[in-house]
């Protein structure tokens, strides 16, 4: 039988913001449990959000949720060692980026629900997009518990297995994308004589404000361009030269050769 606790394996930065979201919503912190290789940084963290911290044996045994938020190089040991313990029907969530269901299946008991999810970056300002994928076992009601779980740090969406690699290259590395940008356009501005921080404070609030435009108009990014570009104006100059610098084909090649990459390290 499975209980209430949620058992996180894995105290990293996107394990840590995990906890912190539920116990921002609500969540009990004596039915959480974090799981942590670095004994000082488990000590940390069970001091600082008041919960209990084990090995990882001892916070799955009774757990209904497993999250396993460890380097995906870890898992593989690492299930072999909760899984004579795992209760059965319990719920275990990925967070491993590039490894399949397939191998959380092959490594703890017949029938184990699985559920895959990329997070990103953001999850550690609650501002995350996680897509998430059923194993061959996990039902809607799994996908559903799954939600819950992590609309506490942003937002989810429901997707094939099949497209995790382009999830990835989209949403878990996109971030990084942006920042670089950001980077760009500071940079830009200050070679034409802004200082550092005003460069920074007017790029950081209008990408904010961009992004913000996207995801409440409802718009397409096409007409949102549009209606800033007027005709021989100052944004149709600067997106000529971007259009002549290939922008798009340099972004379509760069998520393509995420996707490949994920790909890649999923068979590794």
């Amino acid at each position: 039988m499975t209980g209430t606790r949620i058992a996180v394996l894995g105290g990293g930065r996107i394990g840590e913001a995990l906890l912190g979201g539920l116990l921002a919503a609500g969540r009990d912190a004596g039915d959480l449990v974090v799981a942590e290789k670095v004994a000082t940084r488990a000590e940390e963290l069970s001091g600082r959000l008041g919960i209990a911290a084990a090995a990882p044996a001892d916070a799955v045994r009774g757990a209904g949720t497993v999250v396993v938020a460890v380097k995906p190089q870890d898992v593989v040991a690492l299930l072999g060692e909760i899984a004579p313990v795992l209760a059965d029907g319990a719920l275990v969530i990925s967070l491993c980026a590039g490894v399949p269901t397939s191998l959380f299946e092959g490594a703890l008991p017949d029938g184990t629900p699985v559920v895959r999810v990329m997070p990103n970056t953001p999850m550690l300002l609650g501002a995350a997009m996680c897509a998430i994928s059923p194993g061959a076992a996990a039902t809607p009601d799994h996908l559903a518990e799954t939600e819950t779980l992590l609309e506490t740090v942003g937002s989810v969406l429901r997707i094939d297995e099949s497209k995790q690699d382009a999830a990835t290259a989209v949403s878990g590395s996109g971030p990084a994308y942006f920042f670089l940008v950001a980077e760009a356009m500071i940079e830009a501005a200050v070679a034409l004589g802004l200082t550092r921080p005003a460069a920074t404070e007017l790029t950081v609030q209008t990408v904010l404000g961009a992004a913000r435009m996207l995801r409440e108009t409802g718009e397409h990014p096409a007409v949102l361009r549009e209606n800033v570009t007027s005709p021989a104006g100052t944004t149709a100059a600067a997106l000529r030269e971007l259009e002549r610098h290939g922008l798009r084909s340099a972004f379509a090649d760069a998520v393509t050769a995420a996707h490949d990459r994920s790909v890649e390290l999923g068979r590794s």
